[in-house]
């Protein structure tokens, strides 16, 4: 066999012409057990390419702690996406956008004040190559060149709308070369002169991205690499939703229009995506344009594809398109995965954050708050705690750059929500005795995208009372990646105000899909049997989370929510429809 090959204005692969159709999935975002299922139906709908992204923040979430198991396991998904029948592209690249947390990067950098990401900063190289020492002995043996389904890398991923640190770049290119990757380089970039000026590296494969309007943006492409084979990396066929916003939709007729016009011409293409499926437990990114905009959970992406594995009316159109020109047979699909409505259930244990402190953290003492990177913690909240000696008038709390979004309690209880985009302030009252200041911040998704991205979290310079800034904090980190140490009140948990978390049970007798639909609650985290779906939020757009099958188990099931705001009712339903909108 032959690597895949820039030929003239065409590519390459075994000596013959090759058309790459080829969809993302993101292992990452989707069950182990569904892995197959999703491939399945990418082979199904006519594409002979699968693409995925790989996030150094899952793979090496502690410095120097690689995880390739389960949900990370790449080299699983490589091998399945080889079985079913399709080529591969892999992107390694350091950051990966993709709406995910930090863009993939890892949070641990910032605990560094002084890092300069993406750059050609020796202490960001030297964690780059410790990573890639791991990640790339690993990938290379699944390359074409070694028998395996990969045909292409990335170097790095949009950078022309970051930066243009060519140094950078070769550093990254350079490293991959001397590990061993011997596979299609390439990059991937917006269609614009400064985007491709920016982004490209000599001797490296250039491809553009986006959802529209081939015609133009290849024009670009050739101006820039004239007689190079046109690829869209990234045709944007769907888009994700912010909360607070309404749920993207993409006309299916318009999408697979596009998509059959970029066919006919012979370009190359790959669906972004092809099957979005879900930021699961605290690994949504957020975008920061006029403000901070975090991600549902939900990566749905209104795609071929949906979250839960059902073909939608674009998977047909899709199809369609391609069957104009390839020979793609009669349409054959896995078994369908059954959905199932196990009604309600009921949340009949409680326990309030205040009195679960000691029971999952412990407290750590500084003068100043310190964000939640240099507490060595990556997701999930921080609780910071003062007392303030009295009397005081009424006056004006304050954070300076909070990042995301605290709730204020005075002597435990509710005054108000302080947060990055509306909120600014809270007023309170210093009784005589004084009170004690708790300060509930919420990570709710590093920025993965644009200039902002260095977003560490927490309280990121100081808080005030009126003009002073207070001192002597006890700080408890809440990464919820392990509540079983929790002891639940066993009397009825009723409704309730404030932070709390709630538990329940539920039966299962066949296994199925499900999803779980909170009327009445209004914004926390989902956990079952232990593992963590997402957030919700009563907002929206997204109103229910879903809960693959894999995730259950026959018999007693358990299922727990912290709940911030507290709730109206103490029961929640577990459902055989999606509500995304």
């Amino acid at each position: 066999m032959t690597k895949l090959k820039v030929q003239g204005n065409e590519l390459h692969l075994n000596n013959e012409p090759i058309q790459i159709i080829s969809g993302a999935i993101h292992y990452y975002r989707v069950v182990p057990e569904y892995w197959e299922d999703r491939l399945l139906k990418l082979k199904a709908c006519g594409f002979n390419t699968v693409e995925t992204y790989i996030p150094w923040n899952l793979h090496e979430p502690k410095e120097g702690q690689f995880n390739f198991e389960g949900i990370a396991n790449v080299e699983e998904f490589i091998r399945t996406a080889q079985r079913v029948g399709l080529h591969v592209i892999a992107r390694p690249s350091p950051y990966i956008c993709a709406e995910w947390e930090f863009g993939g990067l890892p949070s641990w950098l910032l605990a560094d004040s002084n890092m300069k990401i993406r750059s050609h900063y020796e202490p960001y190289l030297e964690k780059v190559d410790n990573y890639y020492d791991v990640l790339l002995e690993k990938l290379t043996p699944l390359q074409q060149t070694n028998g395996g389904p990969i045909i292409a890398m990335q170097i790095e991923n949009e950078y022309g709308s970051y930066g243009n640190d060519k140094k950078y770049l070769n550093h990254i290119k350079d490293g991959m070369l001397k590990r061993g990757v011997d596979v299609l380089l390439f990059t991937s970039d917006g269609p614009t002169d400064l985007m491709l000026e920016g982004g490209t590296v000599e001797d490296v494969y250039a491809t553009v991205n986006f959802g529209s309007r081939p015609e133009q943006s290849f024009a670009k492409l050739q101006e820039h690499f004239p007689n190079t084979p046109n690829f869209v990396m990234e045709y944007w066929n769907g888009w994700f939703d912010h909360w607070g916003e309404e749920h993207h939709e993409r006309d299916p007729q318009d999408a697979a229009d596009t998509f059959e016009k970029m066919l006919s011409r012979g370009d190359s293409v790959n669906f972004y995506m092809f099957h979005g499926g879900t930021n699961f437990g605290f690994y949504n990114g957020a975008n920061h344009g006029k403000k901070y905009e975090p991600t549902v959970t939900s990566y749905d992406y209104d795609c071929p594809i949906s979250e839960t594995g059902d073909l939608t009316p674009k998977f047909h159109l899709v199809r369609d398109a391609i069957a104009k020109h390839k020979d793609i047979g009669e349409l054959v699909l896995p078994e369908p995965i059954p959905k199932k409505n196990y009604g309600e259930v009921s949340l009949k244990q409680s326990v309030n954050l205040f009195d679960a402190l000691e029971q999952i953290s412990a407290p750590v003492q500084k003068a100043n708050p310190e964000t939640m990177e240099k507490l060595g913690q990556d997701y999930g909240f921080v609780l910071y705690r003062t007392f303030l000696k009295g009397p005081h008038a009424e006056a004006a709390l304050t954070i300076q750059e909070v990042r995301d979004r605290a709730l204020i309690f005075v002597n435990k209880e509710y005054k108000g929500v302080i947060d990055r985009w509306d909120n600014d302030k809270v007023m309170i009252e210093v009784p005589e005795e004084g009170i004690q200041l708790d300060i509930l911040v919420e990570n709710m998704g590093r920025i993965n995208y644009g200039p902002l991205m260095n977003d560490p979290k927490g309280i990121t310079q100081g808080v005030r009372f009126a003009y002073q800034f207070l001192f002597d904090w006890e700080m408890y980190s809440l990464p919820l990646d392990n509540l079983e140490k929790l002891s639940f009140d066993e009397a009825d948990a009723g409704t309730g105000e404030g932070p709390a978390f709630y538990k329940g049970t539920f039966q299962v007798d066949e296994i199925g899909d499900t999803f779980v639909e909170l009327p009445g609650w209004k914004k926390g985290v989902v956990f079952v049997n232990g593992f963590n779906l997402g957030r919700y939020w009563e907002i929206g757009p997204q109103k229910t989370l879903y809960i693959p099958g894999p995730l259950l188990k026959k018999g007693e099931n358990e299922i727990i929510v912290f709940e911030q705001h507290g709730n109206q009712q103490e029961v929640v339903e577990l459902g055989d429809e999606h509500k995304l909108g």
